[in-house]
């Protein structure tokens, strides 16, 4: 379909999010649900002795998914009223069930529970998704669980780590964000049939009072409709707090994601590691040599913009008055969406770029080897110590020569030369090949590729069997 040139569209419809994402949040998702919930809302009843037949609930079913729109459209310019237009269409096409659908019911019944499936719906994307990322990097980390590399405190080289273990930064951040959405996923209920203010009053008055079937109601609904329950009390909606609680997860895989990125922006700075770059790809229109990490800047974009977006609905929940007011509505249709979609989007580019991290190790043991001298220092003097050195004179002697060292670098812009001030001192007891022997990065990465299996098999894979369906969100337009 042409783009209209004249209109604005969303930049997550049109270029991040995925399509999969985006039909949960459609007008089709949308409309076909509020049937669900009218076809289960009338079976309920039918069940419980109300003069629904089974006949009127097989005509709703045959029109469950054939959403006339056009009846709808036109009869909310008449009522403005989107859910009566819908009953109004669902009736056109239904006239036997025509006067039972929607028996009871107030607007919030399929506007809220529909609300609430889409969050579910939504949030089993996200899961699917984040867990094709850690299949991702836990391939990855195996692959360089031994590798060593430089490892920072304040963006300074401190001691040695390896490639695959700071892989698992990444993944125990993400694998964190994906327990937190499933814990908000296991105390999500449906709103179920409150009524008006929460108090079921209709549902009372048509069950002439009698209180178990009204909650027996509740329990139907929320079986067909695949949930454990519905929520024990509410006003008019369920509480805004929830839609707080699940943009605050989804803020979590954002800011996760977000620091991977800038890891990976920085290691491509220091031309360690790459996200992939294709073969006619531009990084520059000024400077044909650059390869800009554009996915990952994009990330680090998106991932702002959740963070940010999170705020909505904790300032939303925080004001509706009493049983309900409408200041929510306009908010969360936003809001809700959108950290929805830019998370989809964000997942997206993260499965590309974790599915083809190209790593320079050359460059990494270059990098290595301009610090490990330095590191090395401490056990240079304790071998020194273990053949009869003072300790406190080593200490002062290798400190001189690596500040002597490290000035000729910096100063001079010259090569580190401490090996050879330290071999030719008379105070080092170690001689040249000795020295030159403590200068295995593999003496340095502690137990580094022994916590990347463990942490892969105890922790990622558990994860990943869960939840990784195969291939997916890999959508990018650009």
């Amino acid at each position: 379909m042409e783009q209209n040139k004249n209109a604005y569209l969303s930049p997550l419809s049109t270029r991040y999010a995925g399509k999969d994402m985006q039909y949960v949040f459609s007008e089709e998702f949308k409309f076909r649900t509020w049937r669900k919930l009218w076809i289960a809302l009338a079976r309920a009843e039918h069940k419980l002795g109300l003069n629904v037949t089974e006949e009127q609930i097989a005509e709703l079913e045959s029109h469950c998914d054939d959403i006339n729109y056009d009846v709808a459209e036109a009869r909310e310019k008449e009522v403005r009223h989107d859910v009566m237009s819908h009953v109004y269409a669902y009736g056109r096409q239904c006239p036997k069930a025509e006067g039972i659908i929607h028996l009871g019911a107030t607007s919030c019944y399929v506007g809220d529970n529909t609300d609430v499936i889409t969050l579910r719906e939504a949030s089993h994307i996200i899961m699917k998704k984040a867990a094709q990322v850690v299949k991702n990097l836990a391939d990855f980390a195996e692959k360089y669980k031994s590798v060593p590399c430089l490892a920072y405190t304040h963006l300074q080289p401190a001691q040695l780590t390896t490639v695959g273990k700071r892989a698992t930064l990444w993944m125990n951040e993400l694998i964190m964000d994906m327990e937190e959405l499933e814990f908000r996923l296991s105390k999500l209920k449906l709103l179920g049939s409150k009524g008006t203010t929460g108090t079921q009053a209709s549902f009372m008055e048509l069950f002439e009072g009698d209180e178990d079937k009204v909650r027996r109601l509740e329990d139907l609904i929320a079986e067909e409709m695949g949930f454990d329950g519905c929520v024990p009390v509410s006003g008019q909606t369920y509480s805004r707090k929830v839609d707080a609680y699940f943009l605050s997860a989804l803020s979590g895989f954002a800011q996760s994601a977000c620091k991977f990125s800038n890891d990976m922006r920085i290691l491509q700075s220091f031309e360690e590691m790459e996200e992939p770059f294709e073969s006619s790809q531009i990084g520059s229109s000024a400077m044909p040599y650059k390869r800009n990490p554009m996915r990952c800047e994009r990330i680090s974009a998106l991932a702002r913009y959740v963070i940010a977006d999170s705020v909505n609905p904790g300032l939303t929940a925080s004001v509706q008055w009493f049983e309900r007011t409408l200041d929510d509505s306009a908010n969360k249709r936003i809001s809700v969406s959108e950290a929805f979609l830019a998370v989809d989007a964000i997942l997206n580019i993260y499965i590309n770029v974790t599915g083809g991290l190209v790593v320079y190790e050359r460059v990494i043991r270059r990098r290595i080897m301009e610090k490990l001298p330095f590191m090395a220092t401490e056990n240079i003097m304790m071998e020194s110590v273990k053949r009869g050195g003072d300790r406190q004179e080593l200490h002062e002697v290798i400190r001189v020569h690596s500040h002597a060292a490290a000035a000729k670098v910096k100063l001079e812009g010259g090569e580190c030369d401490l090996i050879d001030r330290l071999a030719s001192d008379e105070h080092i007891l170690l001689n040249r090949d000795e020295i030159e022997a403590e200068l295995d990065p593999s003496k340095f990465i502690g137990r580094a590729p022994s916590q990347t299996e463990e942490f892969v098999r105890d922790v990622a894979i558990p994860m990943i069997e869960k939840y990784y369906e195969g291939k997916a969100g890999d959508e990018l337009s650009i």
